[in-house]
């Protein structure tokens, strides 16, 4: 078994402890898709194919350090002001439904915002949802529990993703690239 199936074996037992895994075992309890593959063909930007600003971009989202519990949105928002977008502001709901509208992971690019409406984790992601920073050869970055920690796309996608059908986008509609 590779690693990528280990992953999702792992996440789908940890779906149905928690009670979010339907009878069917390949969507939620909320409808969505359990595990959510990104198929041949459609991978997204690897960082050799960035430009400056999208390199620099991940060189922020390394340098930024984490935000206070329950604050990713923030720390997504430091990240691509560090980097020169102009600063904008909103809960990860808000940046979800104002910039994110792409499901495409082809079209999935470097330093674009990766974001939830909502997920069951916590409080404040089933009011916020919840938001990251692709950074590349299918990682996200992000802000959770108060630490700054990387995940496979997929894995993120799929995690997030119990409620709401994760999408990306530009922060503030300016694209780095």
């Amino acid at each position: 078994m590779g690693e990528k199936d280990h992953m999702r074996e792992r996440l789908l037992a940890s779906l149905a402890a928690r009670g979010l895994l339907a009878e069917d075992g390949a969507t939620t309890v909320h409808g969505q898709p359990a595990w959510r593959e990104v198929p041949a063909g459609h991978e997204p930007q690897a960082l050799m194919d960035a430009g400056a600003r999208q390199r620099r971009a991940v060189e922020c989202a390394h340098a930024t350090p984490a935000t206070c519990e329950d604050q990713c949105a923030t720390w997504v928002e430091n990240v691509l002001a560090s980097a020169g977008a102009p600063y904008v502001v909103g809960t990860a709901r808000e940046l979800y439904d104002g910039f994110c509208h792409l499901t495409d992971a082809r079209e999935l690019l470097v330093g674009m915002i990766v974001a939830v409406g909502r997920h069951p984790y916590d409080t404040a992601g089933w009011a916020h949802g919840h938001v990251g920073l692709y950074v590349g050869d299918g990682q996200v970055m992000e802000c959770a529990g108060g630490r700054v920690r990387t995940a496979p796309l997929e894995l993120w996608a799929s995690a997030y993703g119990v409620m709401s059908e994760p999408r990306w986008g530009w922060l503030g509609a300016i694209a780095l690239g």
